[in-house]
């Protein structure tokens, strides 16, 4: 593990190939990486970053992750939405943003990467916020995406609302606690719209210090008693940011669990 598991949020990456956009705002936008080698055309894998929905994180962090996904031979775009703290976004704008995004992205890169990309339902891969971002997706728009990889996904709003996560970070992108707009939990925590049909691999490092790996523990038995395709892999001695680290001790496992969704898709 490095000395500082952080130090992935700001490691250099190459410059992706093409960046394309899905809507009008600046951010409505995504990175795409070609694949390494040659091949026939493969399903997209969109990468949702993680950083509690604030605009202070975007996704750039992602980027030695989206390169080495591509040097292993998948086709990658890395999605932004508009933040919290950001105009349009928060609660609903960053969640239509990535609803969208990953509805548009498989034909937007099948023509900015000609023969490399299908048109096929992609693999999600999120982390974090990005991973409750990937679970949303998948529970409301089925049909857009082929498995979700979720990383130390923020899967329960209503108990990282209670825990308190990054200081009223679910409070920032709903707008309150669920007392004051139970609607918009409703509509948008992964716990209240399981089953989740579209198949769903979550990793969680029993050392996270940012996201419980207890939730992720009660999500997974809740969402497969209710007839969720889920599973857990639990990582001893993985913190938060291994699992988007391709130098950590985790990163082949993540790519093991990525391969399983891809290739049966």
């Amino acid at each position: 593990m490095p000395a500082d598991p952080r130090a992935v949020l700001t490691r250099p990456a190459p410059k992706p190939d093409r960046t394309v956009a899905y809507g009008d705002h600046p951010d409505q936008v995504a990175d795409l990486r070609r694949p390494a080698g040659t091949g026939p055309a493969r399903p997209l894998v969109v990468v949702v970053h993680g950083g509690f929905w604030r605009a202070e994180y975007d996704r750039q962090h992602t980027g030695p992750l989206a390169a080495a996904l591509a040097a292993a031979g998948y086709p990658v775009a890395q999605v932004e939405y508009r933040r919290t703290g950001q105009p349009g976004g928060g609660w609903p704008g960053t969640l239509t943003d990535v609803l969208t995004g990953v509805a548009e992205l498989p034909a937007l890169a099948a023509e900015a990467l000609p023969g490399r990309v299908s048109r096929a339902a992609p693999v999600l891969l999120g982390h974090s916020a990005g991973g409750h971002l990937a679970m949303y997706v998948a529970a409301n728009a089925p049909a857009t995406v082929g498995g979700v990889l979720a990383l130390a996904p923020v899967a329960d709003l209503g108990e990282a609302y209670r825990r308190d996560l990054d200081g009223g970070a679910v409070a920032a992108l709903l707008g309150g606690g669920p007392a004051e707009v139970p609607d918009r939990y409703a509509a948008a925590d992964p716990r209240r719209l399981v089953p989740i049909r579209t198949r769903t691999v979550v990793m969680h490092g029993s050392e996270d210090q940012q996201v419980p790996v207890e939730m992720s523990r009660d999500f997974v038995t809740a969402a497969r008693g209710a007839g969720s395709d889920i599973s857990l892999v639990e990582l001893p001695e993985c913190e938060h940011f291994g699992l988007i680290d391709p130098e950590s001790p985790t990163w082949p496992q993540v790519l093991v669990m990525l391969r399983s969704l891809h290739d049966d898709h």
